[in-house]
């Protein structure tokens, strides 16, 4: 009966060791992916390529110097993965919402903070653009964004973060035109960024119901980036508090409808949510990737460490916790392509990705050993790029107050 209950344990691992094997072999991941179409199994397999060649020689140094190098910046605008779903007659590569979660998983394979550059541009800033800009914001931003700049979402304060519609910043109108002042801080890609998506409280009087979207230009007067933050993980992804200081913008530069933008962040929020999901299953199983080797050719006591059952159970529950992390983000992203309600199967893909993240990389510095506490190899990095995800977009314990949510409504209708 022990032996029953071990088996299928040690059956997953054996088939685990075999894929792995062509895995490295062929290059095109761990598992088969038969239920992906052409032309999104083509675009997973250019960007692995891409990051295997252009971006992992530069990984190290990028961390170290806290910023991208810019031949990076340069292949993944020249390349189309920053304008993965806008339009082609815009300068977009026209792909859907699920290709663009492929590409975040694939890029954090070898660079989780290259993926969170791309990640953000994408499932936040172009794709809010896209859905709510006018017909002439489209075609004054879209294009540039898809090859020239990077976007930034600004929307968290110093006084809001998981409470992140007790807004501070506020838009004055004046004349045509509205005057913004406040302070944003966390702001991704805002290093880097030629255009600022700004919510602002346009209408206090009416709360939440006043939060309004403003498209910025960088080089707007009074418009000012601080230094970068010197955080844990995905260090060479810029993250600055940004300045506001009676920074005039036209009317015109309303995003979306007045007073909706509360709408916007929360929904958009959602879709960025998916996408964290896919930082933290490529976070995941690039530690992985990088690990299984060393334990297929490391030996202790006349064996290969892989051979030990107990390291066997621990790698195959490791192994079927990252699919199954990877399954709740590509189910969640498929919902949002078709359509449908997907918040809380976003929330769940967020929590379980990054908690599933922590424990893989943790544990693959267990496997390593010493080696594996050394900045010589890539596990250090992935354990401190992965916690991140349980934090931004919404924190772990934001994620479960969604999830019961949803499913006491589920439960009461």
């Amino acid at each position: 009966m022990n032996y029953l209950k071990k088996l299928p344990m040690r059956t997953i691992a054996q088939a685990l060791q075999r894929q792995q094997c062509a895995a490295f072999s062929e290059g095109v991941g761990m598992l088969p992916l038969t239920f992906l179409t052409e032309d999104e199994k083509m675009m997973k397999e250019t960007v692995a390529k891409l990051a295997k060649e252009t971006i992992a020689p530069l990984v190290k140094k990028m961390d170290e110097e806290h910023q991208f190098d810019q031949s990076v910046v340069d292949a993944v605008f020249q390349n189309g993965l920053m304008g993965m779903e806008i339009d082609t007659e815009l300068g977009g590569s026209g792909c859907n919402f699920f290709t663009t979660i492929l590409v975040v998983e694939e890029l954090s394979k070898v660079d989780p903070a290259v993926a969170a550059f791309v990640d953000i541009h994408n499932t936040l800033v172009n794709s809010l653009m896209m859905k709510v800009g006018t017909k002439e914001q489209k075609e004054k931003y879209l294009p540039k964004l898809a090859q020239e700049y990077a976007g930034s979402f600004a929307l968290t304060e110093p006084s809001s973060g998981s409470d992140a519609f007790s807004l501070k910043t506020i838009a004055k109108k004046d004349g045509n035109d509205y005057v913004i002042n406040g302070t944003k801080m966390w702001i991704s890609n805002s290093d880097v960024a030629g255009v600022f998506l700004v919510f602002a409280n346009a209408k206090p009087e009416a709360g939440y119901k006043g939060i309004t979207t403003f498209i910025v230009d960088r080089d707007t007067p009074g418009l000012s980036v601080g230094k970068k933050e010197d955080k844990l993980g995905i260090r060479a992804s810029g993250t600055c508090m940004v300045n506001f200081d009676n920074v005039r913008v036209p009317e015109e530069n309303i995003l979306g409808e007045f007073g909706k933008g509360y709408q916007y962040a929360a929904g958009f929020l959602n879709e960025g949510r998916i996408g964290i999901g896919a930082q933290m299953i490529g976070c995941a199983q690039g530690c992985f990737d990088a690990t299984i080797p060393y334990l297929m050719d490391r030996k202790q006591f006349g064996q290969e460490i892989y051979n030990f059952q107990s390291m066997q159970h621990q790698i195959a529950t490791v192994a079927t916790e990252i699919e199954a992390a990877r399954l709740l983000t590509y189910n969640a992203a498929r919902l949002q392509e078709q359509g449908r309600p997907f918040l809380k199967e976003a929330a769940m893909a967020k929590y379980y990705a990054s908690e599933v993240a922590q424990r893989a990389t943790i544990k693959c510095i267990d496997w390593m050993g010493g080696v594996g506490f050394t900045r010589d190899f890539p596990q250090e990095k992935f354990y401190r790029d992965v916690k991140i995800g349980a934090i931004y977009e919404g924190t772990t314990n934001m994620q479960l107050s969604t999830i019961a949510k949803v499913i006491k409504k589920e439960y009461s209708s």
